[in-house]
């Protein structure tokens, strides 16, 4: 934790609109026993409502936290919506998150999203003041601005781009108020992808991903876990330097991406920062946002 609020202290000096906080399920390993195989739970990642609180009262910055699908029931999501609304919290990020392993069992008549279009579905509901019991006493109307994911180069599991795009529209369709995009390193693909979600009726902003490319195993790393690709012309940089030189290349590449994007009129950037601020502050330091 105190890793997380050094980070988050470092980068406010950058005075970011919002800040986002991705949320995790709980994580299952299997381990083989006398009595067969038997399911453990690994790792609960609690904090997100404690880190969003913080990072708004604390230093007046919008907190975004992730929404997720898999790992909660609806009623789970219904309470943790409830208690971001008492903390005046009202940016949510839907999606329907990772596999980690993890199926909670369904339990006492409980329910679950399926999709992120089924979670936005819920948050839009409440935002009608229609929450999960009917006869609930004092459902107040929620204010929720509800973003989604979006995937320039397609999610992993579409069969092509055109498809997937029209599951993003289903998302806005439920009630999504802007889409943040999937991390790209070549512009055109994200020029490409808000051409054919217009020409698809979707019309909310959409809200190009970047993430500063900081060493040589991520050449391989980020497209194994993220699915996007690399272009040439990076890889050779990053490949024709030092390794420790591999980072000024990213930086680069990155600043020379947010400068067009911004040249273009893109609504904002959101900027992918996992554990360190230092390239990211490079990058900020020589961009020159009006």
């Amino acid at each position: 934790m105190g890793e997380l609020l050094t980070l988050i202290d470092d980068l406010v000096q950058y005075r970011p609109p919002f800040i986002d906080i991705t949320s995790h399920a709980a994580e299952v390993i299997y381990e083989e026993t006398a009595q067969g195989f038997q399911r453990r739970v690994k790792r609960k990642r609690p904090g997100t409502l404690g880190v969003c609180a913080l990072i708004q009262n604390k230093w007046d910055v919008d907190a975004v936290p992730h929404i997720l699908c898999r790992g909660f029931t609806r009623e789970e999501t219904e309470d943790f919506l409830i208690e971001l609304r008492y903390l005046g919290i009202d940016n949510v990020l839907a999606v329907r998150g990772d596999d980690s392993g993890y199926q909670k069992p369904l339990q006492f008549g409980r329910s679950a999203n399926l999709f992120a279009k089924d979670l936005v579905g819920q948050i839009a509901d409440m935002n009608r003041g229609k929450y999960l019991e009917d006869d609930l006493l004092d459902a107040d109307v929620s204010d929720f601005c509800i973003g989604v994911g979006g995937y320039p180069e397609k999610h992993f599991e579409s069969p092509n781009l055109v498809t997937d795009v029209r599951r993003t529209k289903e998302k806005v369709k439920a009630g999504a108020d802007y889409i943040v995009t999937q991390m790209f390193f070549d512009n055109a693909r994200y020029f490409e992808y808000v051409d054919l979600c217009r020409a698809e009726g979707i019309d909310v902003p959409i809200v190009p991903g970047i993430k500063i490319l900081a060493t040589r195993k991520q050449l391989t790393s980020i497209p194994r876990v993220f699915h996007v690709d690399i272009p040439v012309e990076l890889s050779a940089e990053v490949e024709a330097v030092a390794p420790e030189r591999a980072v000024d290349v990213g930086v680069e590449w990155a600043l020379q991406q947010s400068r067009e994007l911004l040249d273009r009129g893109v609504p904002s950037i959101h900027f992918y920062v996992m554990q360190s601020s230092r390239a990211i502050g490079r990058l900020l330091d020589q961009l020159t946002i009006d």
